[in-house]
């Protein structure tokens, strides 16, 4: 039976929309999903007050998180975004959460930790530096959340920095993705007292270290915030302006 160029294209758009529909139905699940489990009555209060500002579900849209991969969260620290993240790849996932060992040192961290952890499921902790042989060549992505300003500003500079998103790469798939989310600083400005970096700088960094930047996005950008304060005075605490970027693992 001879099918026609007209039928042949209506299969095709066909096939099309199911495909679109069947991406949608798994976007909606995702976010039913996390609205759910960042309203927990088990989740801390104080983490819930940082939703507005810090976009949990736009964030892990723009990553193209998907429910079952398998993410590291890069210096996990107090797990606001291990939370997020055990959310959003749901029960069929795993998020690594991993920490370098001058934080999990700290008092109270590992009680804290084990308590999280426990309750979520499906976090597992990694205490060290990347790379980590456990996870090399597994995650489908990977974030890290205000975090790059401290190694990039630290004793070991930029090449510290490209250290650590070295880590990173090693510990993706091919085409995975790294979330880097940060406060902005600009040039001429002491950003190392800030707790800032600038864009460009974070950029360089990433490619450097063999990503190619995907994608920006500017859902973090507070145009208040003019880049001249410390991240934690009372004026833009909680509030900075932040870039956030999505790089790729060739």
């Amino acid at each position: 039976m001879r099918i026609s160029k007209r039928t042949s294209w209506a299969l095709a758009l066909c096939m099309l929309g199911g495909a679109v529909s069947s991406i949608a139905n798994a976007q909606n699940e995702q976010v039913t999903r996390m609205r759910a489990a960042l309203a927990s009555p088990d989740r801390p209060a104080a983490d819930k007050a940082r939703d507005e500002a810090r976009k949990p579900i736009e964030t892990v849209q723009f990553g193209g998180i998907k429910t079952g991969q398998t993410v590291v969260e890069v210096m996990a620290l107090g797990g606001w975004f291990t939370e997020v993240l055990s959310a959003a790849v749901g029960p069929s996932g795993k998020v690594y959460a991993q920490n370098p060992g001058f934080f999990t040192s700290r008092p109270g961290f590992a009680e804290a930790e084990k308590a999280r952890d426990d309750r979520l499921k499906n976090v597992t902790p990694i205490h060290g530096d990347l790379p980590d042989p456990s996870i090399a060549g597994k995650a489908d992505a990977a974030l890290t959340a205000l975090n790059l300003h401290d190694i990039y500003n630290g004793p070991g500079g930029e090449a510290a920095a490209v250290a650590l998103c070295k880590g990173v790469y090693d510990a993706l798939k091919p085409g995975g993705v790294f979330v880097v989310i940060d406060h902005v600083g600009i040039a001429d400005q002491n950003n190392a007292m800030f707790h800032r970096i600038q864009l460009q700088q974070a950029k360089d960094v990433l490619t450097k270290a063999g990503f190619k930047i995907d994608a920006e996005s500017d859902i973090l950008k507070n145009p208040k915030d003019d880049h001249t304060k410390g991240v934690r005075d009372p004026s833009v605490q909680g509030h900075t302006d932040q870039f956030l970027i999505r790089a790729k693992k060739s």
